[in-house]
């Protein structure tokens, strides 16, 4: 065997045996990351910093804020530095703010209207390091009868607005709503765009609640999808007259959690489950002890996914 032959051998060989560890690396790799999104401690009416320091403490890495409780902070003092000198103290990374501009609505001075207030919410945001932020279609949720090739080209506007700003909204699905309330409407506003950016936002309650259901999501292609509202539907009250308040921790309901979450596993990242609920019950409770159990409550439905 000459010089030449022997080199190739070798690296052939530490080729295969390169493959095992790369397939343990990729299985080794966590399915989901977990956050907390603030809809879950609304009613204890914490505060941004407040419910920040709760999340670290129940064991969250990641959270979802609302953009109107970040503002408050800002309104009464607090500055974007000191917001995230906070997160950064905290361990805590703010994966997605949840918005509600106009922007996707046909009343021309109000989506001009809208396309300002994203600019500026975007821009916070960014300063405090958070990347994306929600897109459901505030002011078009009574009417039905939008046109979903105008709410494309409104969605790839404000998309570039999130080009500009490294801030990327994401089109979310509102079950109630007369307009995008359903996957297959979702998904065309999305791909119509054309936007390269483009991402979509969905949710249990909301698949169940718009008539999806949760097995549609596997029609979405995972690209799509970077953060995933988590919670559960009980079996009463029936779906066209369930609300918000009805949502449950996972595993607590009916859903099909195990066969949705199989759907969702992305072997090229993780995908974020947001913890969203609106339960009153859980309102009345100690806010550390609704963070940790529903922190409790997500690993245990995604274990063995």
């Amino acid at each position: 065997m000459n010089r030449r032959q022997a080199l190739a051998g070798l690296t052939a060989t530490t080729a295969l045996a390169t493959v095992p560890q790369i397939a343990s690396a990729h299985a080794k790799r966590d399915a989901f990351k977990y956050a907390l999104n603030m809809s879950t401690l609304r009613g204890h009416k914490l505060g941004f910093m407040k419910e920040i320091e709760v999340a670290s403490k129940a064991g969250y890495r990641h959270v979802e804020i609302w953009i109107n409780t970040l503002q408050d902070y800002l309104k009464n003092g607090g500055t974007t530095a000191e917001a995230r000198r906070h997160l950064n103290d905290s361990g805590i990374v703010v994966e997605d703010a949840i918005g509600f501009a106009t922007w996707i609505v046909d009343d021309n001075a109000a989506r001009t209207k809208a396309i300002e207030q994203l600019k500026q919410e975007m821009g916070i945001l960014a300063e405090i390091g958070c990347t994306r932020i929600a897109a459901p279609p505030m002011g078009a949720t009574n009417e039905a009868g939008l046109d979903l090739k105008k709410a494309a080209e409104r969605y790839n506007t404000i998309l570039d607005l999130g080009d500009q700003s490294g801030v990327v909204p994401h089109l979310e699905l509102w079950g109630f709503s007369k307009n995008l309330s359903r996957v297959s409407e979702l998904l065309y506003v999305a791909v119509e765009s054309g936007h390269p950016s483009a991402k979509v936002l969905m949710d249990v309650y909301h698949l169940h609640k718009g008539g999806s259901g949760l097995q549609q999501v596997g029609w979405v292609g995972k690209p799509f999808i970077e953060v995933f509202h988590i919670n559960d539907y009980p079996a009463s009250p029936p779906r066209e007259t369930i609300v918000d308040a009805d949502r449950v921790y996972p595993g607590d309901g009916v859903g099909p959690l195990k066969d949705l979450l199989s759907i969702l596993k992305n072997p090229e990242k993780p995908v974020i489950l947001s913890l969203e609920v609106f339960n009153p019950t859980y309102y009345a409770q100690d806010a550390l002890l609704v963070a940790k159990t529903g922190l409790a409550k997500m690993k245990q439905v995604t274990q063995g996914v």
